[in-house]
């Protein structure tokens, strides 16, 4: 007796959060994978050595067919077409998918995508989720249509952000929370069964791609919004204090609720506890900070080499929007 044609899959993502969902995908016994996008090899870390990114790697230690285009294009839609690719499943790939292109399996394509949709479409959702100070996030799979992360829902799975949790460990647990979605919902998808529903579009928010300019804080704002900035941008580009004629590096941040008339960026505290400036409302208490060339200290050990005058007026910078509920412009190509 002839076994079941397994369903032919390929896998679009660039972004080691995308690994936990396609490693299970790949496990998955009614699947083959049929080849996996990536995007391109490209220069990284301080020698800008040519590198692979975590799925292309992936990808060659598992043996699958690997593709990394600069573009997508026709050509690679007639190939999926011979292939008979029935599903194309995305998580963090890295490119808009053309119209020609999504027509181009049997079902299309579905993308995992690190937010409760509407909320936070584009680029950095989670870096958007922290930015805000949300208390809950969580990932969504949709039906991927040309426009931004816009098409129906076939399924969501929320989960709660830990006090002081940083972007490092939220994106880690979204990319497993993406595990349960895809055995919750990939098997009724493939049989045709799911019924996905669209989006409410009155309640879309937007984010956008992080830049180098997103680094400095603004201590004219709240001290609660300088600290969630600090844990959404943790890594790069992360967050920065002018002091002297240096930027340095912020680590872990706090912020507490205080009446200090002090002037905002003021110095109020250097200590082991932390490093206390003044905001226009509240406290950022600073726990570790980085000086160029460095590496990141516990505040105490680095006051230790590197003291601070109480009393100083640290400078602010503008902090761009992170979050908008109308689409961000274009940033303009290098």
């Amino acid at each position: 007796m002839n076994e079941p044609r397994r369903h032919r899959l390929v896998l679009l993502g660039s972004d080691e959060i995308a690994l936990p969902v396609f490693e299970a995908i790949l496990e998955m016994t009614n699947v083959e994978v049929v080849g996996v996008y990536s995007q391109p090899d490209r220069p990284a870390g301080r020698g800008q050595e040519i590198r692979s990114n975590p799925i292309a790697t992936w990808a060659k230690q598992k043996g699958l067919p690997l593709l990394q285009p600069e573009r997508l294009t026709e050509v690679h839609a007639q190939a999926l077409k011979k292939q008979q690719v029935d599903l194309g499943v995305v998580m963090a790939y890295g490119q808009i998918l053309q119209e020609g292109f999504l027509q181009s399996t049997r079902l299309g394509f579905v993308n995992f995508h690190g937010s409760l949709l509407p909320a936070l479409r584009g680029a950095t959702p989670v870096e958007g989720a922290l930015a805000l100070g949300l208390k809950t996030t969580g990932v969504s799979l949709q039906q991927v249509v040309r426009r931004l992360d816009a098409g129906p829902i076939h399924g969501s799975v929320e989960c709660a952000i830990n006090p002081g949790e940083g972007r490092a460990s939220l994106r880690q647990r979204l990319g497993i929370l993406a595990v349960d979605l895809a055995r919750q919902k990939l098997e009724s998808l493939l049989c045709g069964q799911s019924q996905p529903v669209p989006q409410d579009e009155s309640r879309v928010m937007y984010t956008r791609r992080l830049t180098r300019e997103d680094a400095p804080l603004d201590f004219n704002t709240s001290a609660a919004e300088c600290a969630h900035r600090i844990a959404a941008l943790e890594g790069w580009p992360g967050s920065t204090i002018p002091y002297r004629e240096v930027f340095l590096k912020v680590g872990g941040a706090e912020f507490e609720e205080s009446n200090s008339q002090a002037s905002p960026g003021t110095i109020l505290s250097a200590d082991s506890t932390g490093l206390r400036i003044a905001c226009r409302s509240g406290v950022l208490v600073i726990k570790s900070l980085q000086k160029p060339g460095g590496k990141m200290l516990p505040i105490r050990e680095f006051l230790a080499g590197h003291p601070l005058v109480l009393g100083e007026v640290l400078s602010s910078k503008s902090m761009p929007l992170l979050v908008s509920p109308h689409p961000f412009p274009r940033a303009p190509k290098a």
